[in-house]
Formats: C-alpha cells, structure tokens, sequence
C-alpha cells in the first residue's frame, strides 16, 4: 500500500536532493537567529546564503553520477537542469529581486489612498553568485555524503 513511499526512501538520488535543500534552508535559518532577525517565512522561502536550490540540483547531479554512471542519460540531463537553475537563481531571480525593491520605494512614495500603496512585493527571490556557489558546493557534500556514507 505504502510501496511508493519506501521506494522514495530506497531512492538515493531522491533523497540527496532532498538532504541537500534540507541543510541549505537550516543553514540559512540558523544564520538568521545568529544575527538576531529570524522569520518564520525562512523555513521554505526563496533568496538568502546558501542557494537550496542550487544545492538541490548539484547534489540531484552529483548523487545521480555516483548512482547510475557519469556516462547515463540522468547525469546529463541532470547537469544540464543545474546549470539553467542556478544560472536563473543568479541572474533572472536576482533582478527581479532588484527590480522588487525599486518598485517598493516607488510605491512607499505614493500619495493619498493610491489604490497600488498596500502592495508589498517580495524582494528576496534570487540570489548573489556566491550565495549560489556555496549552495552548489553544499549539494555537492550532500550529494556524496548520502550516496558514499549512507546508502552504501
């Protein structure tokens, strides 16, 4: 009955990925409550150092190379889907992010009861690129450590 939920957790590509966004989104929220300005939006939100995406798709990457072969059809398409990741984490996110902040000051200088002066946009979406990096570099031990030391 519960087949598909063991065949997950047999699954060491599944759950590197999974590792791998699960230690970035701790690292960042421990980051927050060392410096003091913790929010609860931090536990899944985008943005902030490291990338848990860019640690997803590196360690999806890396454990599928030391699962199925270097040479499979998976780590090819899998390394490709890395590159655009964190290619869009630190280039297209990013300046929307950008251009968030600038439309947020814009509208904080409204006057009277504007109809847009309640609306907020989310500025923290994408990420710098050694946000990026050290999320890659993340997902890369994660990555080898769930294939190399757990599912061995």
């Amino acid at each position: 009955m519960y087949d598909w939920f063991f065949a997950l957790l047999r699954n060491q590509v599944f759950m590197a990925a999974i590792a791998a966004w699960t230690v970035a989104q701790c690292t960042k929220i421990l980051r927050d409550i060392l410096n003091g300005s913790f929010r609860w939006e931090r536990i899944t939100g985008a943005g902030g150092m490291p990338s848990a995406h860019a640690a997803m798709v590196v360690a999806t990457t890396v454990s599928s190379g030391l699962a199925l072969g270097f040479d499979s059809p998976f780590f090819a398409i899998s390394f490709v889907l890395s590159g655009i990741v964190m290619y869009d984490a630190a280039g297209v996110r990013r300046h929307a992010g950008r251009h968030a902040r600038a439309l947020n000051r814009i509208i904080q200088e409204l006057k009277g009861e504007h109809p847009l002066k309640n609306i907020r946009l989310k500025e923290l979406i994408g990420h710098s690129p050694m946000e990026v990096l050290v999320g890659a570099l993340q997902g890369l031990f994660v990555g080898w450590f769930v294939c190399r030391i757990i599912y061995t």
